[in-house]
């Protein structure tokens, strides 16, 4: 959640720095945004902020700009907001400021002490302006240098002396008035360093600097950063150098454009045979019937933890895996760690696109902290997972901006489709080869599906249909809840995936003329033959229904639409029916005129529990 950008030493460039940064980070919220400069000499901090979309902020500034006003400075953070404490509007939009608008602060997270912290400074004079938690970090660093303890012209020592006070979850940064340095700080939410030639950036992602910097630098918990005109330094919570690796980003700035397309979703669903040849570049050995993959795992038994689009892709693994010989589950990660199952013999999947999904890290700690081995499947090198857990499955999507997940979830399932494999060939299950040609063929049947989707059609007759059903068997049962929830997040119609089998245990009571059901079946066993008893149940009560098939079976018979995938083994069919749901999702959200790429209250990392 929020979205923080910070920069050092792009002299008069920096505004037009900072709302750059801003644009890219966008996708992490959405509700308010604002920036803070400082240069030497200055005896407070200039912030402009305005609630709404960045649009807003930028027409301010702008305005500003016109009548000499702008806001100028050579040192200067921007941030983008997700409301946690206190909704979106101009008092609570951040940057925030202490009574004397000398210090300013952007944070990511959660203060969980906000209170007792507000309390003691309230009592102590300082007044406060937003309901939000963030507002207490600068009154308290304010409070620190009035004392005797700490020199106001060196702020460093009270900003650390601050963040030892604070309790939850944060990414902090922190802008002094006259001060050519920003200070940082993280626990449990992601901060990175950009080390430009010229110039030093601080961001809560890579794509708010990748356009002038591709060496990066992650924080680690507990490390404290200054960045100035000379650089920067990292250290540990007792001041201590700390040495960090200063490591290269492969993709090119060009890829978080939108490349002509409307919206970043339908780009990055477009993107998704390119994707998908990314994923198992060099890993599949069709010749040999292996997969090769860098993780050394052999587990008795795997325990999913994840949550939204990453579960489904999660219950998709579970169910390969179970095929494979090696009893698996799937749990929801922020129930997990409440809660948690024995360990013992288990691998912890953790399933998670940005490595960062705070339910998630919660709960490989937890399964970490009780012996268990860990392994992250996710997208971002050098994320918070990834530098946790005991191994890492890299799904190799390339960045994705738009909030709702898809080529993000076609990779997941790719990337778990071959550790499930790997570990069938281990346990002599099967001769893989057939698998691993599906896997070969499964980005040109992507773009098949891309190139004579109906999917527009479809959108255009049910666009408005008051509630929405999807249903499937097996593998197609996470296909079904995943087009639910891509619809349910972008159009915000009512929608719910079931196992097919489910509908006549109560949900079938929903189902008029007016609630089109969605039905993935491929091939012509008999979990297909199961399926169309159940479509054939709503057909029944006169339910519009729309098949997701490869033709095989006879359920077209029943069906008032069809969206053809083409022939493919299960495992590979439900990658192929996803995109087409996907597609009805963007072609519903667009024709009601919805904004794809923001969608009202969801951001893309949920980095808060």
């Amino acid at each position: 959640m929020c979205g923080i950008i910070g920069c050092v030493g792009r002299g008069d460039e920096t505004l037009e720095t900072l709302v750059h940064g801003l644009s890219k980070l966008e996708y992490r919220g959405y509700d308010s945004a604002g920036v803070a400069l400082t240069a030497p000499g200055d005896e407070e901090v200039a912030v402009v902020k305005r609630e709404g979309e960045l649009d807003a902020l930028r027409r301010v500034l702008e305005t500003a700009a016109a009548d000499g006003t702008a806001p100028t400075g050579t040192v200067g953070m921007g941030h983008t907001r997700w409301s946690t404490h206190g909704p979106p509007s101009d008092a609570n939009a951040h940057p925030h400021t202490d009574c004397a608008g000398k210090v300013a602060v952007v944070h990511n997270g959660i203060i969980e002490n906000y209170q007792a912290l507000r309390d003691e400074l309230s009592e102590a004079g300082h007044t406060f302006r937003s309901e939000t938690d963030t507002e207490v970090i600068p009154h308290l660093i304010e409070e620190l240098l009035d004392g005797p303890e700490y020199d106001a012209t060196d702020p460093e020592p009270a900003i650390r002396e601050a963040m030892t006070r604070l309790e939850g979850s944060f990414a902090v940064v922190v802008s002094v008035a006259g001060v050519e340095t920003l200070f940082a700080s993280r626990q449990d939410n992601p901060l990175v360093l950009g080390a430009g030639a010229d110039a030093t950036y601080l961001a809560s992602d890579v794509p708010a600097f990748r356009e002038f910097t591709d060496r990066v630098v992650y924080l680690e918990n507990g490390e404290f950063a200054r960045v100035d005109t000379e650089g920067w330094t990292v250290t540990d919570t007792a001041g201590n150098p700390v040495e960090k690796t200063v490591e290269t980003v492969e993709w090119d700035p060009e890829d978080t454009g939108k490349s002509g397309y409307d919206h970043f979703m339908l780009k990055e669903i477009y993107e998704q045979p390119r994707a998908l040849r990314q994923c198992l570049q060099g890993r599949v050995d069709e010749m040999g019937g292996r997969v090769t993959l860098d993780v050394d795992v052999d587990p008795e038994r795997v325990q999913f933890v994840a949550c939204g689009t990453s579960y489904h892709a999660a219950l998709y693994g579970a169910e390969l895996f179970r095929q494979a010989g090696v009893p698996a589950q799937c749990y929801l990660a922020s129930e997990y760690a409440t809660s948690p199952p024995p360990v013992d013999g288990a691998l912890v999947v953790g399933v998670t696109q940005s490595g960062e999904t705070a339910d998630t890290l919660s709960a490989l700690r937890e399964a970490r902290s009780r012996g268990a081995r860990t392994l992250a499947c996710t997208n971002t090198v050098g994320s918070t997972a990834a530098r946790e857990c005991d191994e890492t499955l890299y799904i190799r999507s390339g960045p994705e901006i738009g909030v709702a997940a898809t080529k993000t979830f076609a990779s997941q399932q790719t990337a778990l489709n071959m550790l499930a494999l790997s570990l069938a060939r281990q346990n002599g299950r099967a001769d893989l080869r057939d698998s691993l040609s599906a896997l070969r063929d499964l980005p040109g049947d992507v773009q098949a599906v891309l190139d004579e989707s109906a999917a527009e059609t479809v959108a255009e007759e049910f666009v408005d249909a008051p509630s929405y059903f999807f249903i499937g068997r097996g593998v197609h049962y996470p296909v079904a809840l995943e087009g639910a929830l891509k619809l349910k997040e972008i159009s915000y119609k009512h929608a719910e995936g079931f196992a097919s089998g489910e509908l006549k245990h109560g949900p079938l009571a929903l189902v008029t003329e007016k609630t089109p059901v969605f039905a993935v079946v491929t091939g012509d066993g008999p979990l297909a033959t199961k399926t169309i008893g159940n479509v054939k149940e709503v057909e029944s009560r006169d339910a519009p229904v729309v098949a997701v098939t490869d033709g095989r079976s006879e359920v077209e018979r029943y069906a008032d639409h069809v969206l053809e995938i083409p022939e493919a083994p299960p495992r590979t069919a439900a990658v192929l029916a996803n995109v087409q749901l996907q597609l009805v999702a963007y072609h519903v959200a667009d024709f009601l005129g919805r904004p794809i790429d923001k969608p009202r209250n969801l951001a893309k990392s949920v980095t808060v529990e």
